[in-house]
This record gives C-alpha cells, sequence and structure tokens, in this order.
C-alpha cells in the first residue's frame, strides 16, 4: 500500500468577495485573450462610427445635426478619447497575453 499524497498548498485569491477565484500560477485562457482584442477593437469601431451620434439616421439624424451644429463638439477632443481606448487595449492585451510568473 502507498502512504496517501498530503494536499498540496495552493494560493487561490479571492476577489470581489469570493465571487471569483484565482489560482496562482494560472494562463488567461486562451479565448479570453482573443475576446479582449474583439472587445477592443469593437471600441475602437464603435466610437469611430457613432463619434458625431447618428447623423445618417432616417428619423432622427436631422435631430442629431441641428444637436451638432449647436453644441460644436470638438473632434480633438474625440481623437483623445480614441487614442485613450487604443492605448488601453493595448495595455489589457499585452497583461493577457505575457506569460504567468
Amino acid at each position: 500500500m502507498t502512504p496517501p499524497k498530503e494536499p498540496t498548498k495552493e494560493t487561490i485569491h479571492e476577489y470581489a468577495g469570493g465571487w471569483i477565484t484565482e489560482r496562482t500560477g494560472t494562463d488567461v485562457p486562451p479565448f479570453l485573450k482573443f475576446a479582449f482584442i474583439a472587445i477592443a477593437a469593437g471600441c475602437i469601431a464603435y466610437f469611430f462610427i457613432y463619434m458625431y451620434g447618428e447623423v445618417n439616421h432616417s428619423d432622427r439624424g436631422a435631430l442629431v445635426r441641428a444637436l451638432n451644429a449647436a453644441t460644436e463638439a470638438s473632434a480633438v477632443f474625440m481623437y483623445i478619447v480614441v487614442t485613450l481606448i487604443v492605448v488601453y487595449g493595448i495595455i489589457v492585451v499585452a497583461f493577457s497575453f505575457r506569460s504567468p510568473k
């Protein structure tokens, strides 16, 4: 008879009051790594498409164009926001693709 194995002590971190647990040394699942890329690309595309609102909509497009004319949206600010989205997306993707310690 072989002696029973001693239980290994693994460090498990709990986040959000125990709703999320993480074992030390595990890697981010591959599908989640690529989901980060898809989500960041979707955010950037959505922001570029609707940067000034839905100006080509058949019903409310004229109202959106009138609001844009009255409020004068800043193109520089919009591109700064896009730049922040891109930088954040790059940081998240780089963080998820790095190897665990």
